[in-house]
């Protein structure tokens, strides 16, 4: 698959989903309301801020692994080329010399 190839623009092109960003954003919402309220919703802003911040960490661990399936696909194309030209190398060296 060359830079050049429809199959490469498809895969580059490829944008992850914006469901988590509006959870995230739903998330700082609702913390901005429960820091307006009374100081006996301190225990449900925790809880909101826990939430924010396990949301952040699991939208992070999404992208890396997102981004560890690309340098996968990317690893096994150059194992691919590798292996056709180490192919075309050997036909070379066995093919008399002219």
């Amino acid at each position: 698959m060359t830079p050049c190839s429809p199959q490469y623009s498809a895969f580059r092109l490829r944008r992850p989903s914006n469901q988590h960003n509006f959870r995230v954003h739903r998330l700082i919402n609702r913390k901005r309301k429960t820091a307006k309220e009374p100081k006996g919703a301190e225990i449900g802003g925790a809880k909101v801020e826990m939430e924010i911040k396990n949301l952040k960490l699991y939208m992070e661990n999404q992208s890396i692994i997102e981004e560890n399936k690309k340098l996968r696909r990317k690893a096994l194309l150059l194992v691919q080329e590798n292996q056709a030209l180490f192919s075309q190398l050997q036909q070379k060296q066995l093919s008399p010399n002219k």
